[in-house]
């Protein structure tokens, strides 16, 4: 069923991989931990081609094998592909080995067991897990040998698996009590974990759950009828840390009924009904009702068909055919997390999201910013949702919802400031390390540089400045220092708007960068508004930058303030003489150039006990200066040295 309108949110890989179709010569498999799919052609005896997990013909394997009597239930290549196991027996695996590409068909190890062998699965290169009727059994496989050694097992009954390559972890559906529980498989290790609470009254069937991550927690996805409405809905158990018990955590309202199929894609749980030929969106980070701590979630936004997909067909004309693929099949299978694949087309496509209708389609802005942040695509998408709510058309109606928007991406913003500081402080400088942690980023990252080049598109807009006030006083509410660009950005803002009050409130509190690159901003602006240097003037001595402000206060010819200044900052020997007197010279007031004169001459006797000039100074023309402007002062006629 397509969508009237054309939105789709959801697409097939552009390129799948091709493989022969499933015939009466050829049976396909696939392996969802190498994301391999196999085409055996008679059993193996006259090829098998191996493809994935990407469309490139570099990953391509070919062989063949014997044909050793009947049919392949199961095929898998370790992780290295240099050891094949092959299942054609309920009670018995095969192993080839491999050289290159091409199998030693003379070196088969054939391992047998009493009991009825569900399926394999590899968990090291030379470690396959058996998993079968009575248990769990962890094997090495010795080549050189030609053996399997077993190294580890469980004995439990069990009545069909589940397996989760990401997280090395088999759920079993026990045969005593109907009771799910999940396994963590690893190199000679088998650990049991607390079985998933189900209700005991329901058998829960293999077909109805699904096995994956979502936000990299492993999730337990069971599909059921609600028991008062007849709706399907999706349990979602969630197995939250070792040694805890998977939990209920969430409930995915479906509202309809039939046959349903899940994958995730992007932390997104994707669920596909087969006869309105849809496909379902959830987001187990967003809220909720939560009744009994239960979260209920309803879908993200409506159902919307996977995006119609054309298949190329070889052929002789230039343009080729073009064969539109039949969506939601019942030749399809899926696997996770976001694997479709029609057998009878021998196509394999990856699921993968599309962001932009859904900015079209989940019109609560905030809802949709709390979405955007959780998808690995999402940043440029989510600036471009929060440049068009800057934009003039939203100007004032819209600042509660700016308000809570920003507070959303600066929670993430200061989570990761937070981190970063503790991983610079947690080691120090003087000692060396071999290795060093690295903290993964948050999934989207919105900086205080994103945020500017959005405002610079507005700037001197008559809304701009409570924009940014908006922005800056939610940084202050997390805690998070403004920047220099967002500290420019403000003043400038401010400047034009001569909110010259605010600027000096803005200062005073700290709220925009201490620095001497912003004070010299403010300082270039000073022609504005006198009260614009005095703002500088106020934030240099924060950071006690004493020099600049002593230069400032020449330039404006507060001469003596600047003296003064340089006295108690700088020292008294470390005061330059030419330049004091050069500027009090400059302001033709010959009482500032008395006094600063003077005081020349007081510090030369203190420190070199005569009122003369020291010849390294260069005071010769403000000396003669001096004299010619005060010839009655003998007693203190000054002299160089």
């Amino acid at each position: 069923m397509e969508n009237s309108n054309g939105i789709h949110y959801i697409e097939l890989s552009r390129i799948p991989i091709r493989f022969d179709a499933v015939s009466q010569l050829t049976n396909v498999f696939f392996d969802d931990s190498n994301k391999q799919i196999f085409a055996v052609r008679s059993g193996g005896a006259t090829g098998v081609v191996v493809k994935g997990p990407v469309p490139n013909e570099d990953t391509v394997i070919s062989f063949c094998m014997n044909d050793r009597g009947g049919a392949i239930r199961s095929i898998k290549f370790s992780p290295d592909n240099q050891l094949l196991a092959v299942q054609r027996k309920e009670n018995a695996v095969e192993f080839i080995c491999f050289q290159g590409e091409q199998p030693l068909l003379q070196d088969i190890i054939t391992h047998q067991v009493k009991t009825m062998i569900h399926g394999f699965v590899w968990i090291h290169n030379r470690e396959v897990a058996l998993i079968s009727n009575t248990g769990v059994e962890v094997y090495t496989v010795l080549t050189e040998k030609r053996q399997v050694r077993s190294v580890k097992s469980l004995s439990i009954s069990i009545k069909w698996f589940a397996w989760c390559c990401d997280a090395n972890v088999a759920l079993l559906c026990t045969t005593e009590g109907n009771s799910l529980v999940p396994v963590l498989v690893k190199q000679k290790v088998i650990t049991k974990l607390p079985k998933v609470d189900c209700s005991p009254s329901r058998e829960v069937q293999e077909s109805k759950v699904t096995l994956g991550q979502v936000y990299g927690v492993l999730a337990v996805l069971i599909l059921q009828s609600n028991s008062t409405t007849g709706m399907m809905e999706v349990e979602v158990h969630l197995l939250n840390g070792p040694g805890l018990a998977p939990r209920k955590c969430h409930v995915l309202r479906l509202s309809l009924v039939g046959r349903f199929a899940i994958n995730t894609v992007d932390n997104l749980i994707v669920v596909h009904h087969q006869a309105t030929g849809t496909s379902l969106l959830f987001d187990i980070s967003l809220t909720g009702e939560v009744i009994q701590d239960i979260t209920y979630h309803a879908p993200v936004s409506t159902g919307r068909s996977i995006k119609p997909f054309g298949l190329k067909l070889p052929s002789l004309s230039p343009d080729g055919q073009i064969l539109q693929c039949e969506l939601y099949s019942t030749h399809w299978v899926l696997f996770q997390p976001n694997i479709v694949i029609d057998a009878k087309l021998g196509c394999m496509w990856y699921l993968n999201l599309c962001i932009d209708p859904l900015c079209n389609l989940i019109s609560d802005r905030i809802r949709l910013t709390e979405f955007l942040l959780q998808r690995s695509s999402g940043k440029q998408v989510l600036l471009k949702v929060l440049g068009q709510l800057v934009d003039d058309q939203y100007k004032g109606t819209l600042l509660p919802v700016l308000e809570t928007i920003f507070s959303r991406i600066n929670k993430i913003y200061a989570s990761w400031v937070q981190l970063e500081l503790q991983n610079q402080t947690a080691q120090p400088s003087n000692v060396k390390t071999t290795t060093v942690k690295h903290s993964s980023p948050p999934i989207v990252l919105i900086e205080q540089l994103d945020m500017v080049q959005i405002f610079q598109r507005i700037a001197k807009r008559p809304y701009t400045e409570t924009i940014l006030m908006l922005y800056l006083q939610s940084l202050s509410k997390f805690n998070i220092a403004a920047q220099e660009e967002l500290s420019k950005m403000i003043i400038s803002e401010l400047i034009h708007n001569r909110s010259f009050d605010t600027l000096r409130r803005l200062v005073s509190y700290s709220m925009l960068l201490e620095s001497k690159a912003v004070a010299c901003f403010l300082l270039s602006h000073s022609d504005v508004n006198t009260a614009i240097s005095q703002v500088a003037i106020d934030m240099l001595g924060k950071i006690q930058a004493h020099e600049i402000i002593v230069e400032v206060m020449l330039g404006q010819g507060k001469v003596i303030d600047a003296l003064r200044l340089a006295k108690n900052s700088l020292g008294l020997d470390k005061v330059p003489a030419r330049k004091f007197l050069e500027a009090a010279h400059k302001t033709r007031d010959d009482l500032i150039f008395h006094s600063v004169f003077r005081f020349f001459q007081m510090r030369n006797l203190k420190l070199y006990e005569t009122l003369a000039f020291p010849k390294a100074e260069q005071c010769t023309e403000f000396i003669q200066h001096y004299n010619g402007t005060f010839p009655t002062d003998n007693s203190l006629r000054p002299q160089i040295i």
